[in-house]
């Protein structure tokens, strides 16, 4: 077997091991990279490229539907559903060679496709290959949760590592599960032309602030989509047309498809970590504020830390675990500036509390800022007013941001700044945006905080008067 000893053993190249092989091959570590499955990852090749990549199409397609209020004559779009999957295909295309095996190569990477298993704190097996490194960091990701649902295994059925294959378009799709990814596949579906049927055990986007997330589920009914709440599923078998689900209550959803979409589990059970003396969650591998786990020469970033499971947080672990393997400096990884959106249309954007979490934390100290995309003049322009902005404040700085409406994904990025270097609403207030832009949105709503202190304040009223006196 062969033994190699290198300084940063990278396991699994998703968004987080990239990165990490990226930098600390730049800045002069000796790198080994550990993949058996797709350079990419989940992001890259099953999630968010060919998930936005397919909500472009159907974007596409329901423009073509409801371009009446601009003055031009609708058509029912006539969607060609293979053409649309090699469309997707074709944009994880273009995107691959950032992240192939050849430019890490390249860049001086050992790669190596092979899973990794430990066979000690510090040694590391792989295709053949017996790695030593000073410094293991885990960024294996996460796979489909697939619920035990009895009856599941008799029926065929999807999940977002197998959606993306399909060619021929489902005539009806039913999707266990009404989170992010089950609503977005279900507004996609629909305009693509299916019959889409959503079944969500407790309240669909049920993470998010509620009357938001109302906005994005009214506009998904008003769309078509048949949206089940409260509704758990008890039995599945198939059919001569496809698949049947009966519901707790005895209620039967038919349908030609089936997608499973109730959330993901950190990848780590074929890592052997007990060999490796790293203890594990019931959501990942237990970590530090660092990231390292109880190994202290092991880290665990992104979905396989067991937290939040987005591609941008496990790019943002990478730069925390680079400061502290590479330069030995203290490193903590936080979240409270991490945004998070789901890309419906309208999109729905979250950083930081929800309204119900500020007030649950914060009590009378918390004020409520809202604009209203209505109030937008860009919005209006292009028919797209439906939405609205809250900032939770506490003390004249945000401590959560909400966002329903066009491109809430890029507005919210703006409030992770704001958070994360600790700014106050003032600094939002000061700035100034081009018009008109749905960017307006942010300095409107911190707007509509200092209004009532000037507008509706007696002091500032005499004052000004005072001054408009004595002015020369």
């Amino acid at each position: 077997m062969d033994h190699i000893k290198t300084d940063v053993l990278v396991i699994g190249a998703g968004s987080g091991g990239l990165s990490v092989a990226a930098g600390a091959v730049q800045m002069g570590a000796r790198v080994v990279l550990l993949e058996g499955g797709h350079m990419g990852g989940d992001c890259l090749n099953f999630g968010c490229v060919p998930s936005k990549a397919l909500l472009a199409a159907a974007k596409a397609a329901h423009g073509q539907a409801s371009s009446a209020p601009f003055g031009v004559a609708p058509v029912t779009p006539q969607v060609d559903y293979a053409t649309v999957m090699e469309h997707v295909a074709g944009v994880i295309a273009d995107i691959a060679p950032v992240d192939s095996q050849e430019r890490f190569e390249g860049l001086g990477v050992r790669v190596i496709r092979a899973f990794g298993r430990f066979t000690s704190p510090t040694e590391v097996e792989a295709g053949g290959h017996r790695i030593t490194a000073r410094r293991i960091v885990i960024a294996t990701g996460s796979r489909p949760l697939v619920p035990p649902i009895p009856g599941l295994e008799t029926v065929p059925y999807l999940t977002n590592e197998t959606l993306f294959d399909l060619r021929d378009k489902p005539a009806h799709l039913l999707i266990v599960g009404g989170g992010p990814i089950g609503v977005e596949m279900a507004q996609a579906h629909a305009r693509l032309g299916c019959k889409v049927t959503v079944i969500e055990g407790a309240k669909a986007l049920g993470r998010e602030d509620p009357e938001l997330a109302g906005i994005v589920l009214e506009t998904l009914r008003a769309e078509g989509v048949r949206i089940l709440e409260g509704a758990s599923v008890k039995q599945a078998e198939p059919t001569p047309n496809g698949i049947r689900l009966t519901l707790a209550d005895g209620q039967t959803c038919d349908g030609s498809h089936l997608l499973m979409a109730v959330g993901r589990k950190a990848v780590t059970d074929t890592l052997n970590l007990n060999a490796a003396g790293i203890e594990t969650t019931s959501t990942g591998i237990r970590t530090d504020a660092g990231l390292r786990t109880t190994n202290r020469h092991v880290y665990a970033i992104g979905d396989a830390a067991g937290g939040m499971m987005f591609t941008h947080l496990a790019g943002y672990h990478a730069g925390v675990v680079i400061r502290s393997i590479l330069f030995g400096l203290p490193s903590k990884a936080t979240t409270a500036h991490i945004p998070r959106a789901t890309y419906t249309d309208p999109e729905l954007a979250q950083i930081g509390l929800t309204e119900t979490e500020a007030r649950e934390r914060h009590g009378k100290n918390l004020e409520v800022a809202r604009f209203d995309y209505a109030h937008n003049d860009r919005a209006i322009a292009e028919r797209r007013s439906t939405g609205l902005i809250k900032v939770m404040v506490v003390r004249g700085r945000p401590v959560g941001v909400s966002i329903v409406g066009p491109q809430a994904g890029e507005a919210i990025a703006l409030w992770s700044l704001v958070i994360a270097q600790r700014l106050k609403l003032s600094a939002v207030a000061g700035m100034v945006a081009p018009y008109p832009t749905l960017a307006e949105i942010n300095k409107r709503a911190a707007g509509a905080y200092f209004s009532p202190r000037l507008f509706d304040n007696a002091l500032v009223s005499k004052t000004v008067g005072l001054v408009q006196r004595w002015l020369p």
